[in-house]
Formats: structure tokens, C-alpha cells, sequence
């Protein structure tokens, strides 16, 4: 049993070594390790803290970029509804300018058509007046034949002239 009953002396010089070791400790170990764990604990606040701050910044960083991304999707609205209306306002000038174009070509059309009427017109009434006149010769040849009959005739028409005036 001795084992396990240590002796007095073992005991005495056991402890005089602790509070040797335990003195050195102190003196020279410990406060560099409280120094090097209060840095520790330090650096870990410090990395808390600035975690802190850039999930902040983050957070500000997200809400920013869906205020400009809202931003951004209202100028695009925006946008496409003035381009819609520029699109249907260039519509709208276009269909003007082609109904008055088109208006224009149908008066052109029609005073052509009217010019080419009166022409026709024109070259209808000179034949007419032409043929009128091939009869007219004939039948007064005919009649004329004689000087008796270009007398009455020329008599004829002098009575009418007078009776006209």
C-alpha cells in the first residue's frame, strides 16, 4: 500500500516545488498569458464588432441597391412609356401625312382626269364642228347650185342680219 500512501517528506517536497513553480508562474508566465488572452479576447471582440459593422454596412449596402434597383426600374418604365408614345405619336404623323398625301395624289388624279375629260370634250366638238361643217358646205353647195338660189340665200341671210341688229 504504499503505493498509494505517499510519505510526509514526498508530500513537503512535492508542495515546495509547486509553490516554486507556482511562483514563476506568476511572476513571469501568467500575465503574459492574461495579457495574451485579454488581446485574444480583444481581437475576438474587435472581429465581432467589426462583424457587426459590415453585416451593417451590408444591410445598408442591400437596401440601397434595391432603392436604386427600384429607382432603375421606375426610369425604365418610364422610359418605355415615352418611347410608346413618341411610337404612336410617329404613327399618328405618319397616317396624317399619308392620308394627306394620298389626298393629294387622289386631287392630282381627279384634275387629271377632269383635264383629260374637257380635252376629250374639246377634240369632240372640233370633229363635231368639223363634220358640221363638211355638211353644212354640202348641203349649201347642193343648194346653191344655181345663181337664182345663192341669191335668195344671200338675201335670206342679209334680211336676218338686219332684223338681228
Amino acid at each position: 500500500m504504499e503505493l498509494f500512501t505517499p510519505e510526509f517528506g514526498l508530500v513537503f517536497w512535492m508542495f515546495v516545488a509547486f509553490g516554486c513553480l507556482y511562483c514563476v508562474l506568476a511572476k513571469y508566465a501568467w500575465p503574459f498569458i492574461i495579457k495574451s488572452m485579454e488581446e485574444r479576447a480583444n481581437l475576438i471582440d474587435n472581429g465581432v464588432a467589426y462583424a457587426q459593422e459590415a453585416k451593417s454596412h451590408l444591410d445598408n449596402a442591400k437596401a440601397e441597391a434595391d432603392k436604386v434597383l427600384a429607382e432603375a426600374r421606375g426610369q425604365q418604365a418610364e422610359i418605355l412609356r415615352e418611347a410608346a408614345k413618341l411610337r404612336n405619336q410617329i404613327i399618328e404623323t405618319a397616317r396624317g401625312e399619308a392620308a394627306e398625301e394620298a389626298q393629294k395624289v387622289a386631287q392630282a388624279a381627279q384634275l387629271s382626269i377632269e383635264q383629260a375629260r374637257k380635252e376629250s370634250e374639246k377634240q369632240l366638238r372640233e370633229q363635231v364642228s368639223e363634220i358640221a361643217l363638211q355638211v353644212a358646205e354640202k348641203v349649201i353647195r347642193q343648194r346653191i347650185a344655181t345663181d337664182d338660189a345663192q341669191r335668195e340665200l344671200v338675201d335670206r341671210y342679209l334680211t336676218e342680219v338686219e332684223n338681228n341688229n
